[in-house]
């Protein structure tokens, strides 16, 4: 867990692959607890310390999440998550190239509970939620394909199902079609950015996350678009 930003109201942290946000069925300390730990002893709070959860990301998966320090800014950012003014860019490591170098991708997606898995059908079929994101290339290697990603909707493995359902499934996923794992467990996909008016000061807030560390294809991808 590395802060990235911080003032009164949130905190911005970068996520390692592995942690989970919120805690769940295995046990394992959640991201929230960390945090919580940090806040309370760097500023030497007595009692519990109040952090609320916003959104989430994926266990495998990397990069950013935004946290609120307060419930005035809780509610704020709830409301900002639901009505899509929080603007999020995720990188994705795949192996196939998409059919074109941008795009738009709108699948109907049916989430299965006990598989914890989503399905993508071209059209709407029941229980299923419309998910559109964007998609276009930002850099390419000998043998793989460096997608930049923009959520207009926010489905449960969104990113995952639908570049899969594109034929590019992310580097490391095996549960959308990924020949191998990652050695370390993780998939190849970044939450790299996050953009927001801030829900108190209303300043503008853009964070980056860094890239995961000691690997040197996503050092070697993200150097063609980081000059």
């Amino acid at each position: 867990m590395l802060p990235l930003y911080e003032d009164n109201h949130i905190i911005i942290v970068s996520k390692r692959s592995g942690e989970i946000v919120q805690g769940d069925k295995t046990g394992d300390e959640p991201l929230s607890e960390t945090v919580k730990q940090y806040i309370k002893e760097k500023y030497h709070k007595p009692g519990n310390v109040f952090l609320g959860v916003v959104h989430r990301l994926d266990r495998p998966v990397w990069g950013l999440v935004v946290f609120a320090k307060t419930s005035k800014a809780l509610t704020r950012l709830n409301k900002m998550f639901k009505d899509g003014q929080v603007h999020k860019t995720y990188w994705a490591i795949t192996k196939n190239a998409p059919p074109a170098e941008e795009g738009v991708l709108t699948d109907w997606l049916v989430r299965n509970e006990r598989q914890n898995k989503s399905y993508a059908h071209p059209q709407e079929v029941p229980n299923a939620k419309k998910a559109v994101l964007k998609y276009r290339v930002i850099a390419h290697s000998d043998r793989y394909h460096l997608i930049e990603v923009n959520l207009l909707t926010g489905r449960h493995h969104q990113i995952r199902c639908q570049l899969a359902n594109m034929g590019c499934a992310i580097k490391g996923d095996l549960k959308y079609g990924a020949p191998r794992s990652n050695p370390d467990g993780s998939i190849s996909l970044l939450a790299r950015r996050i953009t927001f008016v801030h829900p108190v000061s209303k300043e503008n807030i853009v964070v980056d996350a860094p890239l995961p560390p000691n690997d040197n294809l996503w050092e070697a991808l993200a150097s063609a678009v980081i000059p």
